[in-house]
């Protein structure tokens, strides 16, 4: 049964201390397990639109000036169920087999449901609508198609399969997961950091590589970090977006989209959107470069630069692409990739210290490589010469336009979307790219409006960092959260400013203990593009 929405408005006394755990551990995952925490206090009120349920707490205390609260609240409801989504064709008369939609417009729903009806199915046409954005309003999505009623999923399992060879495409759902009650099971881990107290930083964290990934409780480990929580998406084992460490821009922008800047460790704290401009003079001629750390051609999550395809629109998950690149590569990497066009290779001041009509060549210390393909090629070709030196501009601006000045410790994470600003739920949900260009609305559907694990990261109003991670997907005990659910979490919580950060399978918090939360992925612990480290230094 979908329950009309309610939002969450976790109580004052819950949070506002900063109390914070593992919570009453969400069943802990694999060998690493949180520190035991004292006895549950006694459970917490938990406000929803209507109702008031209590909220249990277990609270730990990591590090002076740390705390980690883990939260139980919502029931499960005995009208919940597994049902089946019947795809739907991407024309309306297309053929059903295969079909790739879990939502489209209603003449087209209605076709299916009819199919499905005359082939002994009886359907359901479902409407989907979304709330409003702060860059989009409330309205309908599209219509989705489901048939039968299970309370457990290898029923519907069963059912997808006789409905396969049927000729339709199907899968399963859990009702409580279509992220519009928000009264349904949850566990919610919270990690609040008074830096002050604590005296060390925030810091965001990869591993030996670029070009590679890497555990959470590894990344920990060999840091000697307190705690720590996943970053960034990671595309092509590489972080995807925007990557500043340490005041270097180590990962090329998605223009427009949300990011976090963390300056002083994390003192100064800012959620903002990014925009970045890299170009190259060479032989006296300036050009745009397409990209920093990312395989040429091949522009994930969109929003670049110089004519891609689909869009230069920011999308999420929507590989971009462009046949006519460069794109610089630092040591950070690792070794670069390896293939037709044409590179200069540059020493620590950027002196060309060889051209390749190939590319692969190793990044020396300190120094870099440019790499080239189709047209941008013959362009690196002719200006590019042995002993010349290439110079480089970096400039990146914030949401007003403005110049971002980069300090030796600053961070810049472009994850998103936003959450919160300045106290107010703001999700730029089409400025993102988590509202899709196009007819299509499938991901829109399952990323942004259903509920999945989620992890965030805020400020709150005594300039405190939350780290936050949201179990989900593990029906009856914590079904996850949609994004506008996520924002209102975060403001529940007491974030004045709040971003969204890689979740899903990736979503993880831990301490130097182990894992607090329950990943959802079956293995556990992915491994990660990169994370933010809470260091002791």
């Amino acid at each position: 049964m979908q329950r009309r929405p309610l939002l969450i408005l976790v109580a004052a006394a819950v949070l506002s201390t900063g109390s914070s755990v593992p919570l009453a551990q969400a069943r802990p995952t694999g060998p690493a397990t949180a520190t035991p925490a004292p006895a549950p206090a006694a459970p917490a009120a938990v406000a929803t639109r209507g109702a008031v349920h209590a909220a249990t707490r277990v609270t730990s205390a990591p590090a002076p000036g740390v705390t980690l609260t883990s939260l139980t609240y919502g029931k499960r409801d005995a009208n919940d169920y597994w049902t089946v989504q019947v795809n739907l064709p991407q024309q309306p008369d297309g053929p059903l087999t295969g079909a790739p939609l879990a939502l489209g417009p209603h003449d087209t729903a209605q076709r299916v449901a009819k199919d499905l009806d005359a082939a002994g199915f009886p359907p359901r046409v479902e409407r989907v609508t979304t709330p409003a954005y702060a860059d989009r309003p409330a309205g309908v999505l599209g219509w989705t198609v489901r048939t039968g009623r299970y309370a457990e999923e290898a029923d519907a399992s069963a059912l997808v399969a006789r409905l396969k060879a049927a000729g339709f495409t199907a899968r399963t759902r859990y009702t409580a997961q279509d992220g519009t009650d928000e009264d349904a099971p949850q566990r919610v881990h919270v990690l609040r950091i008074d830096l002050d107290a604590f005296g060390g930083r925030l810091a965001a964290g990869h591993g030996p590589a670029l070009k590679g990934t890497e555990k959470l409780t590894d990344l920990i480990g060999a840091s000697g970090a307190v705690a720590g929580i996943n970053g960034q998406w990671f595309y092509n084992s590489a972080p995807g977006g925007m990557y500043v460490k340490d005041g270097r821009i180590l990962g090329s922008a998605t223009q427009g989209r949300a990011g976090v800047r963390l300056d002083r460790g994390g003192r100064s704290f800012a959620v903002d959107t990014f925009t970045t401009r890299v170009t190259v003079t060479a032989g006296g001629e300036t050009a745009e470069v397409d990209g920093v750390n990312r395989l040429p051609g091949e522009v994930w999550n969109c929003g670049g630069v110089g004519g891609d395809q689909p869009t230069e629109r920011p999308q999420h998950d929507l590989k971009c692409t462009d046949p006519s690149e460069l794109v610089r590569f630092t040591p950070e990497w690792g070794a670069p990739p390896a293939g037709a066009g044409a590179e200069a290779v540059l020493d620590a001041r950027g002196r060309v210290t060889a051209v390749h009509t190939t590319r692969g060549a190793a990044v020396p210390a300190g120094g870099s490589t440019l790499q080239a393909i189709g047209d941008s090629a013959a362009w690196l070709l002719r200006t590019a010469r042995v002993g010349a030196t290439l110079s480089f501009d970096e400039r990146i601006r914030d949401g007003q336009g403005r110049t971002v000045a980069l300090g030796p410790d600053t961070t810049i994470l472009q994850v998103g979307p936003s959450l919160v600003r300045a106290g107010r739920v703001a999700v730029n949900a089409v400025g993102d790219g988590i509202v899709r260009e196009g007819p299509d609305q499938s991901f829109t559907y399952d990323w942004t409006v259903r509920a999945n694990p989620r992890s965030m990261i805020g400020r709150d109003d005594r300039g405190r960092l939350l780290l936050v991670v949201a179990d989900g997907r593990d029906p009856g005990v914590s079904e996850g959260l949609s994004i506008d659910a996520a924002a209102r979490l975060m403001r529940s919580l007491g974030a004045r400013e709040a971003l969204n950060l890689d979740g899903g399978g990736s979503s993880v918090l831990a301490t130097s203990a182990g894992i607090v939360n329950r990943p959802s992925d079956a293995a556990g612990q992915r491994s990660l593009g990169n994370a933010l480290l809470l260091l002791p230094r």
